[in-house]
């Protein structure tokens, strides 16, 4: 058994000589380090009242002092001369705080909440409210509550047309009911304390309301937008030819690539379709169907209202543009269709901000320009093209029709007009 004094300089001059095992201290007996290949722990050896040895892990080097754990060991020690047992202690106490953070959340409602509520004089409303609004979670252990399902939850409500304030106000409900239970030292820490809900989605005609009054591209502008998407191409495959050459000859080959990213293909189907940018970045590959060449999906900024999948119809030139980017990616079966390159997650709703604002800058488009123009020239280009107004308003996928009126019944209008020309 190798004994030394433990303290700082003892303890690394023994780790120096890289040996593994347990160092005893001189001074006071059973209190020694285990040198592991991943850690060094300060550890107590000692007998219990019925004489079996007993080793108990005090805490690790780095996160404990040599002194700290002498004390914690001196400690230790005092109590296992009063008839004590640290080690079942703490085994105790491990099980007590694992079987509290297991304890469900309707077990938590129903055994300690409902009585705490009971002394309020709304609080039986609200022990209903949780019990309604949270039915699906009653089971789960509170301690596994986390963004994905209050995500989820959120999205469900909506679908269920309930107002933003009002899940807000439910939400709200449960986490107070969270901080009792730390309160209660039943969790260490409220696991939603940092999870906050998703600002509401905004209609469409409030979406419509905030972009650029539904101008459309004029013939010399829908030229100069296509040919800026090669202009940032050709800059793209410039670029990284010149950071291969340069000592960065790790990052992929551009060259022979039909898209050197997600900015081209992502654009020209929002023009080609009209989609709004949240379908766009939420669409995925199963909701595809490329032999019939339609797409479908539920639409995300009307999910509250409908909920239901609807199908659209592509342009040959839009399921070009999908099969081409589908090939360059080895054909997935399933998945986001445009994943962010970083993190293989959705994209960020501002995402396509930048590579706009370089778009614009190449094709010498107006600042003001935002996306939406893209949507609104595809309503437009329907319009002039002969497409009846209920047509249109499906493409867009308007809620109502009357909005689609509102909007571009003058674009009718004026094709009336040419009709009228004609006699």
């Amino acid at each position: 058994m190798k004994k030394i004094l433990l303290n700082a300089a003892k303890i690394k001059a023994e780790l120096e000589r890289s040996e593994l095992g347990d160092v005893f201290d001189t001074k006071l007996p059973g209190y020694h380090i285990r040198i592991g290949k991943q850690a060094v722990s300060f550890r107590l050896t000692y007998r219990n009242k019925a004489g079996k040895q007993q080793v108990i892990t005090i805490g690790r080097l780095g996160v404990l002092t040599p002194e700290q754990a002498r004390e914690q060991a001196t400690a230790m020690l005092g109590a296992v001369a009063l008839g004590q047992d640290p080690q079942q202690e703490k085994k105790a106490e491990k099980e007590q705080a694992a079987l509290l953070q297991q304890q469900t959340l309707g077990y938590f409602l129903e055994h300690h909440y409902r009585t705490y509520q009971g002394r309020k004089k709304s609080g039986g409303q609200t022990i209903q409210m949780i019990e309604k609004h949270f039915e699906r979670w009653l089971n789960l252990p509170m301690q596994s509550l986390g963004r994905n399902q209050v995500e989820s939850w959120q999205l469900s409500k909506e679908a269920e047309g309930l107002a933003h304030d009002t899940i807000q106000r439910v939400y709200g409900a449960l986490k107070t009911m969270l901080n009792y239970a730390v309160k209660r030292a039943v969790l260490s820490e409220n696991p939603l304390k940092h999870v906050s809900l998703e600002k509401p989605p905004v209609s469409f005609e409030e979406e419509e309301e905030i972009s650029d009054s539904r101008r459309y591209l004029s013939e010399k502008e829908t030229a100069a937008f296509l040919n800026a998407l090669e202009l940032y191409q050709q800059l793209r495959r410039t670029a990284r030819a010149n950071s291969r050459a340069h000592g960065k000859a790790h990052l992929p080959d551009l060259s022979h690539l039909e898209f050197v990213d997600h900015v081209k293909p992502w654009l020209l189907l929002m023009y080609y379709t009209g989609f709004r940018p949240g379908d766009l970045f939420g669409l995925r590959w199963e909701q595809i169907d490329f032999q019939t060449g339609t797409i479908t999906k539920v639409i995300e900024k009307t999910a509250h209202h409908q909920g239901n999948n609807r199908s659209f119809p592509l342009s040959s030139k839009a399921v070009g543009i999908l099969r081409a980017w589908h090939a360059q990616h080895g054909k997935p079966a399933k998945g986001l269709v445009f994943p962010s390159p970083v993190t293989g997650m959705r994209l960020d709703k501002k995402a396509m901000q930048k590579p706009w604002a370089k778009i614009r800058e190449l094709a010498a488009l107006p600042d003001n320009l935002n996306l939406y123009t893209l949507r609104h020239n595809f309503a437009s280009q329907l319009i002039a093209k002969g497409a009846d107004l209920l047509t249109v308003s499906k493409l867009m996928a308007h809620t109502n029709i009357q909005t689609t009126i509102k909007h571009y019944g003058h674009l009718v209008q004026n094709k009336a007009k040419e009709y009228l020309d004609f006699l």
